[in-house]
């Protein structure tokens, strides 16, 4: 694995330019990463921490500008990648909120059985606690810009290190409750990068029940990340920025992407926490298909029993559908 470092850095030395601009929207180019090979520092990243003894997941840390701690992240590679040769297609994976929930949450929920043998790299990074994939009004507590981390830098990073297809064609974006929407604001704010976008019990409506996912972004960003600063700011909320990332305001930039939701119909009574944010969910994305429909936009859904959580088999026959879409290794 590290016979190929020095060239791996000389080339990376060459086109480290040309590598951040494919990144950020050159449809129809592919990355000029070289094959298996230990990753660099690059794009505001600087490596604090790393494994990658692993045949198939790698780990990294970073330092970053943008981020007032070092945040985590898991490459998934496919079982070939080492002597295929082949470059691929890559699904950016992104976990919810809550303390429990991290760059290892897909690890936990057994990602690796559910891409065996797929031809897919799989990129899964921290995004706080309630860091809500977004760079907030105000921090008490430092920088906390996710959406820069991700997509400024992480993004080049993983096209630089990686055999990964640089296009539209090449990426998918997909998450979990808070990440079900940021990978929703992600597609949407930024078309030309993900060709296909699923949101697994993630919420599509920011302003619906009079803006009831904007108030739960800003307490628990509040109260878990920023230390009384908040998302979309508080009292008054920054309306530019809202519209920006609410999904069913921007339908127009879902056409021609592969779209993948699920909701839950039944979450536990008893437990307000599960009743609260399913039944939300489930009321945005009934909203949310139904702008879709109208406007003509193909989608993909599903309602299905139970509550806020993981449902292994829709994630499944979602991998196999990114697949699917992407472009092929």
């Amino acid at each position: 694995m590290t016979a190929h470092q020095p060239t791996r850095r000389s080339i990376l030395k060459s086109v480290g330019g040309l590598s951040a601009a494919m990144a950020l929207g050159g449809a129809g180019v592919l990355a000029a990463a070289p094959s298996a090979a230990a990753a660099d520092d690059g794009f505001g990243l600087r490596i604090v921490d790393r494994n990658e003894g692993d045949p198939r997941m790698w780990y990294y840390r970073f330092a970053t500008n943008e981020i007032g701690w070092n945040p985590g992240v898991n490459v998934l590679l496919p079982d070939d990648y080492h002597y295929s040769g082949r470059t691929y297609p890559v699904l950016y994976l992104f976990h919810g909120g809550g303390t429990d929930q991290d760059f290892i949450t897909f690890d936990r929920e057994n990602i690796r059985e559910m891409t065996a043998g797929r031809p897919l790299i799989v990129v899964m990074p921290d995004g706080g606690h309630a860091g809500w994939y977004s760079n907030p009004v105000s921090s008490n507590v430092g920088p906390r810009n996710w959406e820069s981390f991700h997509i400024g830098q992480l993004l080049p990073w993983v096209e630089a290190n990686f055999r990964t297809y640089a296009e539209y064609d090449g990426r998918a974006v997909a998450g979990f409750s808070m990440g079900g929407f940021g990978a929703l604001k992600y597609a949407a704010k930024y078309y030309g990068h993900f060709a296909s976008v699923s949101a697994h019990s993630g919420p599509p409506s920011l302003r619906r029940d009079n803006g009831l996912v904007v108030h739960w972004a800003n307490v628990t960003s509040a109260a878990l990340d920023l230390n009384g600063g908040t998302v979309y700011g508080a009292p008054l909320w920054d309306q530019a920025r809202v519209s920006a990332d609410n999904p069913v305001e921007r339908i127009e930039s879902y056409r021609n992407k592969r779209i993948f939701l699920v909701a839950g119909t039944s979450p536990d009574p008893i437990n307000w926490f599960d009743t609260m944010n399913e039944t939300q969910v489930l009321a945005g994305q009934r909203e949310f298909r139904g702008l879709l429909g109208n406007a003509g936009i193909p989608h993909e859904w599903y309602e299905v029993p139970g509550g806020h959580f993981i449902r292994h088999d829709l994630l499944q026959r979602d991998i196999d559908g990114v697949v699917g879409r992407l472009r092929r290794a």
